[in-house]
């Protein structure tokens, strides 16, 4: 197993980082660098501009559209694209429900729903967890009946993240009681403007509505929109599942916000302790070493191996990384870890106080929402179960 990048790959990656540093919208990398809010049209802009050039879909096989990248260029394009300020690409779309409508859908579903995900233009949302099933997920309860060349929907998804943008959501559904409850569910994509559909913001810790209850009310849903056969949604899910939690490791992003620790500890006059030191320099290794593990699972997967299969383990070590630097931050800065003051960051305010610097003012807002990344995209008690098993059998 050989983790160095060869020259080919070296070539590839001067073409994105030239690329990217000609594209990103400056205001957009500066809000990036210095954790400011990203409204909606920020994050629609730059997919809008991966669109265009074909990249939004950079993990795509050519035949739908996409560059036909293997694992390492597309690894070399995350970290470009993160190391260069770039908004984290919203991943329900291109990352999640496109890998399952190519596997499942049928050619009807891929000429009608795979271009405008591609291009951005296209919204979607995640319609998983339930209030009492997030990690069970299992036991979900929202129900998909079949009536003629439709189905009636009744039912309510929670922490729908960004759910108030949405303009399409695929959504887990129950459709069979009989046998497992894992036997009964199915994949359903689901027009948000339909009526019957009801989108609640949730407002979290640092005051955001990130994330949102979705309610559905006798919702009709074409038959033609359910991806697959019927009552195979679980097999579908786990799937995506795998592709999320790959995703949730995100060792470009800790990369990037690493250094930014650094800024934020030398300018609070903090860098100079060794203790604090001691722990930046604990967190550093740790995403090294995060990094050699997605480094190997993706020369596994270039050699034509099965990298999922530890996807937990990356989701687990990712997570755990990303709440300690949000701590480490806060913790450096002190009282200078603002919460968001809305009115002041749409007048274009930030840290502009004695003894901050710009990057200070949401670092209390990022650690509170950091909380969640052990919890979503199941849990790590869980992950760690899993793990357990795959290694221990």
């Amino acid at each position: 197993m050989d983790l160095a990048f060869t020259p080919e790959e070296l070539a590839f990656r001067d073409e994105i980082r030239t690329w990217v540093k000609d594209n990103l919208p400056a205001d957009i990398s500066h809000k990036v660098h210095n954790a400011m809010r990203l409204t909606r049209d920020d994050m629609q802009r730059w997919a809008k501009i991966l669109g265009k050039k074909g990249w939004l879909g950079w993990g795509w096989p050519t035949q739908f559209g996409g560059p036909g990248w293997n694992a390492i260029q597309k690894h070399l394009f995350e970290e470009e694209c993160a190391l260069a300020g770039a908004p984290r690409v919203v991943p329900f779309g291109p990352v999640m429900v496109a890998p399952v409508i190519m596997a499942f859908g049928n050619a009807e579903q891929h000429k009608r729903f795979l271009p405008g995900i591609a291009s951005g233009e296209v919204w979607w949302s995640q319609g998983y967890s339930e209030p009492g099933s997030g990690s069970d997920l299992a036991s979900l309860k929202t129900r998909a009946e079949r009536v003629g060349d439709k189905y009636i929907v009744n039912g309510q998804k929670t922490w729908t993240t960004l759910g108030q943008y949405g303009e399409w959501i695929f959504c887990l559904v129950r459709t069979s009681t009989d046998g497992k409850p894992q036997t009964g569910i199915s994949f359903l994509l689901i027009d948000m403007k339909s009526p019957g559909i009801t989108v609640r913001p949730i407002k979290l810790l640092d005051g955001e509505c990130e994330v949102n209850e979705v309610w559905f009310d006798n919702v009709e849903v074409p038959a033609e929109n359910l991806v697959g056969e019927e009552n195979k949604g679980w097999n579908y899910a786990k799937h995506l599942l795998a592709h999320e939690r790959t995703n949730i490791a995100d060792v470009n992003r800790a990369k990037r916000e690493l250094e930014r620790l650094k800024r934020i500890a030398k300018a609070e006059g903090v860098y100079d302790d060794l203790r604090f030191r001691d722990e930046i320099a604990k967190l550093e290794v740790d995403i090294v070493a995060l990094e050699m593990l997605v480094l190997r699972v993706l020369s596994a997967e270039k050699s034509g191996k099965n990298s999922l299969d530890i996807a937990g383990l990356l989701k687990i070590k990712g997570s755990e990384i990303q709440q300690r630097y949000t701590e480490l931050m806060m913790q450096a800065a002190g009282p200078f870890a603002l919460p968001f003051i809305f009115e002041a960051m749409d007048a274009g305010w930030q840290g502009d106080f004695p003894g901050g610097v710009v990057a200070n003012a949401p670092l209390a807002a990022n650690y509170f929402n950091m909380r969640k990344t052990t919890i979503y995209g199941g849990s790590n008690e869980v992950q760690r179960n899993i793990v357990a098993q795959t290694v221990l059998g």
